[in-house]
């Protein structure tokens, strides 16, 4: 009796429980959710501290799964689709009031990962969304919301694909200075190449136009770990263009990049707004290699090998690795260079023309009776990376005037100071090899140069002057300098310290020797007969350095027939010249109007010459002694010699003794 109530009780519960879920299953098939609304606009406004609101119809379905398998298949899960969804801006936006605004929006949930506070939605489709980010110049952005609690949710979730279509999305950055639209749209499957999505970009970029187009995979694939995300785009910021072509393992981590990379511009310096890696002032460039990265904790290895490419008309190759490490990113490698053009060394330091600076965008700052550069280095970034960069000019193609073969350098640039340890030049058959060390910390820039020649031919650092190439013997010297600015007309124009230089044993041109004397008889006989060389037992100077004003300490050139003296001064900060060049012939000379030389004018337009008033009084002396006895006009043209011999030994003694740099200069 008891049993058989018991069991009538159980029945009815279970018939009343299975009418209970059949009712709330007919209610939920059945509720209008579009009453929900108020509800659902007033939590989310809540917990992004914005105003939220489906505007359209908010509909909730049930279907059946078809990827499921046994019981889960039963198990139905909702789907829902929400229309005209808008986002408030912050108050303080200026891009409109809404930060994201959706046409629509429609997902299906999996209810069993519930159990374990796992929100997951295989496919979330938006049709139409617009995304309106902006951020001030104090850093200050309109997409960092509210917090819901002071604690993280327990909550995860799983989104495993997003379907985009006509979609857009603004960027108002006033730090970075831009001002972007990117239009994002699926691509139709027959014409989609493994690609899923296509997009456009327009807008500017510190004021420079932008442009682009691209195309990826489908917009989250971000469960496949390992199967390659594809990606290709054309991005071109004013007259630099970036174009990639390859793929991406797991995106959301960017785990591995693998990429052909081409860039292109009027100057690589113009990459660094866009990589944040400084380069130098280069003429227009064009480069194309193999792009691998991985980012870690500490950000990322970066790997541009086996590039290839042009700078103006030289070309360039090698491997570049960009380093993400604390205090400062590393950037290190090698480059080289075949067929080094030496114009296109100028940008470096400023030297370039006006007409090249307009090129890559630089001011036309070069007065045009100046010769040094006074173009400002852009020491702003140096600070930003950290670089140890070999570089190698393997042939070097120059006027027929300059004689550089070949350059090495080793660039190390640390903490803003720049060095070049060593620069070397393969000059005249010998080499000039200088340690420069440029403090970009400090403005102005403090500098220090130290500077060794060694075996330098004479005749072939003169190739353009017929006189000095049947000459012998090589120059060899040192230079030791400090100083302060910004450009190389204000380093060198600030300057202190010594340059010294020396030409033991040789020959030269008696025709040049004779030339400087004046010695018109010879100099005639030379053009009738030919030149011949004269042993030449010194050549020393040594210069005085300061304040940009070298000062001639000393100046001789001693051969077995004259000695040359050379006095005077050379302004480096007013690129004055005021030399004066005394010869003295140690044997007789028959005609001679041997009187002293001047070098003066500016660097750009040197003014070589005979003092005039010397030649003068010489020749009217003659005149006037030829009015009186015919033969006697020969007397003032006689020269007698002189017994007076340079001393070679102490000469060449002191101009072996190392230079000494200065005391860092004040700027001026």
């Amino acid at each position: 009796m008891k049993s058989s109530m018991f069991s009538r009780a159980v029945g009815w519960g279970l018939l009343l429980l299975s009418a209970l879920a059949a009712l709330c299953i007919a209610a939920l098939l059945s509720f209008d959710w579009n009453r929900a609304r108020p509800w659902i606009n007033q939590r989310v406004s809540e917990a992004t501290g914005r105003p939220f609101a489906i505007r359209g119809d908010l509909v909730l379905q049930w279907s059946s799964p078809e990827a499921e398998t046994g019981w889960r298949r039963w198990v139905p899960w909702p789907r829902l689709s929400a229309q005209d969804i808008t986002l408030g801006n912050a108050d303080w936006g200026k891009t409109g009031p809404h930060l994201a605004e959706i046409r629509q929006l429609s997902f299906s949930l999996n209810p069993l990962p519930l159990l374990n506070h796992t929100i997951r939605i295989p496919t979330l489709e938006l049709a139409g969304p617009v995304l309106s980010l902006e951020r001030t110049a104090d850093g200050k952005n309109n997409w960092t919301l509210a917090a819901g609690g002071a604690e993280p949710s327990p909550w995860k979730l799983d989104l495993q694909r997003l379907v985009l279509s006509h979609g857009t999305v603004k960027l108002a950055d006033a730090t970075a200075r831009l001002d972007l639209k990117v239009d994002i749209d699926s691509l139709p499957a027959e014409s989609a190449e493994g690609y899923g999505i296509g997009w456009k970009l327009g807008g500017t970029f510190r004021q420079a136009p932008v442009k682009g187009s691209g195309k990826a995979g489908a917009v989250l694939s971000l469960q496949q770990d390992t199967k390659p995300y594809p990606l290709q785009a054309g991005v071109q910021v004013g007259a630099t263009r970036i174009d990639i072509a390859g793929t991406l393992t797991k995106p959301d981590a960017l785990a591995a990049l693998d990429l052909r990379l081409k860039l292109s511009g009027a100057s690589m310096a113009h990459l660094y707004p866009i990589t944040g890696i400084t380069l130098p002032n280069t003429p227009p460039f064009s480069t194309e290699g193999h792009l691998v990265g991985k980012l870690d904790k500490a950000g990322g290895r970066w790997l541009y090998e086996n590039f290839k490419g042009r700078v103006g008309a030289s070309d360039i190759a090698g491997t570049l690795e960009y380093v993400a490490q604390q205090p400062r990113p590393l950037l290190r490698g090698q480059v080289q260079s075949n067929q080094l053009r030496l114009e296109d060394l100028a940008p470096l330091i400023g030297a370039d023309s006006n007409a090249s600076k307009a090129k890559r965008g630089a001011p036309a700052v070069q007065p045009a009776g100046k010769l040094l550069p006074v173009e400002k280095f852009d020491t702003a970034s140096w600070g930003s990376i950290d670089a140890d960069v070999k570089f190698a000019g393997r042939k070097i193609l120059h006027a027929k005037d300059l004689p550089i073969d070949s350059l090495v350098a080793d660039l190390h640039l640390k903490d803003s100071v720049l060095s070049l340890t060593p620069l070397s030049f393969g000059v005249a058959g010998g080499t000039l090899a200088a340690t420069v060390r440029l403090d970009g910390s400090q403005d102005p820039i403090r500098a220090n140069l130290q500077l060794s020649a060694r075996r330098l031919r004479i005749k072939e650092l003169f190739p353009t002057l017929d006189t000095l190439q049947a000459s012998l013997g090589e120059v060899g010297g040192d230079a030791a300098l400090s100083a302060s600015g910004n450009s190389v007309a204000a380093l060198l124009g600030t300057s202190n310290g010594e340059v010294k230089a020396l030409v033991s044993k040789g020959t030269v041109s008696k025709f040049l020797l004779e030339a400087m004397g004046l010695n018109i008889g010879s100099v005639v006989a030379t053009q009738l007969f030919g030149d011949r060389q004269v042993q030449l037992n010194c050549l020393a100077s040594d210069f005085k350095v300061t304040q940009g004003v070298m000062q001639a300490r000393s100046f001789v050139l001693d051969t077995d027939e004259s000695v040359v003296n050379v006095t005077g001064l050379i302004d480096l900060s007013r690129e004055q010249l005021a030399l004066e060049i005394q010869p003295r012939n140690k044997a007789l000379r028959v005609l001679s109007l041997r009187s002293p030389l001047y070098v003066k004018g500016t660097f750009k337009n040197p003014d070589v010459g005979v003092d005039k008033g010397a030649v003068a009084l010489k020749l009217g002396s003659a005149i006037a002694l030829g009015a009186v006895a015919p033969a006697a006009a020969l007397l003032p043209l006689l020269n007698m010699g002189s017994q007076e011999f340079a001393q070679c030994a102490p000469l060449e003694a002191a101009a072996r003794q190392k230079p000494k740099a200065g005391r860092q200069p004040k700027a001026r």
